[in-house]
């Protein structure tokens, strides 16, 4: 799939920036929203690694189709996982080091949630990344509203959970493990889609709560690899 480029038709001579980042699956999913009035700019490029060389062409692209400086931004919004482990640690390095150099608000999503808000809001949706060991990363959805906190689950925990929370009406699955998980819910709207959408991205981060800590990795698992200084702390 191309990247793909949206422009708003007038864009607002003032007001404030927001830029979303996704770099946690299977692409580089790059948003520019001003003022709360709309994206002005995105990019969405399918890639399963070379994150870390893409992001900051991919930023300042868009940045300079909207026309404005770094210095506008007073939002910046990553993923912060479950998904890659080398693209969710490039990304949220990215966006920490961007914000903490412009002095910015810098705020965490979890992919799923993201994958969610990418979906139908109406109903039931699970959204679904493939993990190892025949296990998922999941999150449940009703009406666009989490009622479980992402979790790591093998199918028949899936299937479990999903008879407790769905109890009938509008189903989706999306994600990148929504077709494997088809069979638990013959009924249900399958979205199989390798990211979320720019668009869902950019709703979830400007939506996102201020004065949080800074994000962290939403791992579900020990990560394979630890820094020094993680390994010291017990991380």
């Amino acid at each position: 799939m191309p990247d793909r480029l949206t422009r708003t038709a007038d864009r607002p001579a003032g007001g404030d920036a927001i830029l979303s980042l996704d770099l946690c699956l299977g692409a580089c999913v790059v948003a520019l929203e001003l003022d709360g009035r709309g994206l002005v700019a995105l990019r969405e490029q399918p890639m399963d690694r070379g994150h870390q060389e893409r992001i900051a062409p991919l930023v300042q692209e868009v940045f300079a189709e909207a026309g404005i400086s770094l210095q506008r931004l007073r939002r910046i919004g990553v993923t912060t996982g479950p998904g890659s482990f080398t693209g969710l640690r490039v990304g949220l390095a990215f966006a920490r080091t961007l914000a903490m150099t412009l002095g910015c608000e810098c705020v965490g999503l979890s992919s799923l949630d993201a994958l969610a808000a990418t979906a139908p809001s109406r109903g039931t949706t699970l959204s679904a990344i493939p993990s190892r060991q025949d296990l998922m990363f999941v999150a449940f959805h009703v009406d666009g509203a989490p009622v479980m906190a992402p979790d790591q689950l093998g199918l028949t925990e899936i299937a479990a959970r999903l008879a407790e929370i769905w109890t009938g009406g509008h189903l989706t699955l999306v994600g990148p493990g929504a077709r494997a998980l088809a069979h638990l819910a013959p009924a249900a709207t399958v979205r199989d889609i390798s990211f979320p959408s720019a668009e869902a991205l950019a709703r979830q981060v400007a939506a996102a709560p201020t004065g949080g800590p800074p994000p962290r990795a939403l791992y579900l698992r020990a990560p394979d690899a630890r820094t020094l200084a993680e390994r010291g702390a017990g991380a």
